[in-house]
């Protein structure tokens, strides 16, 4: 993706109103916390060749980005739908706001690279 499309689409995601954001990453917190959510999250980004990616926001160290595309291979047609119904944010810009947030709450949601107080299953 191209420096001047990066901006604009950065601009439009930054420009969602305080509202939709919160429901964005309140939806995503929900997922996340629910039982197993970051583990199942660990299960998908292993099946889609995406591991080291979501292990890089567990812990202390530098967050890997992760591109539009990915979240799409990361996050099940299900899972998006549910963001979608919830947040009210239209499919075309849902996926690039999932790939500016989610790593920043799986940080939020494993300190000390903890997953619900215990290391990540490795398996």
């Amino acid at each position: 993706m191209n420096g001047f499309f990066n901006n604009i689409l950065n601009s439009a995601i930054s420009g969602l109103s305080g509202p939709l954001q919160k429901k964005l990453g309140g939806s995503l917190s929900e997922l996340l916390t629910s039982e197993q959510g970051i583990d199942t999250l660990l299960q998908q980004a292993k099946a889609a060749g995406l591991d080291d990616k979501v292990r890089s926001w567990i812990g202390n160290g530098k967050n890997l980005p992760i591109s539009s595309e990915e979240v799409q291979t990361l996050l099940s047609n299900e899972q998006v739908q549910t963001l979608i119904s919830k947040t009210g944010i239209s499919p075309s810009l849902i996926m690039p706001a999932l790939a500016m947030i989610l790593p920043r709450l799986v940080d939020r949601q494993t300190p000390d690279g903890k997953v619900n107080g215990e290391p990540p299953a490795t398996a």
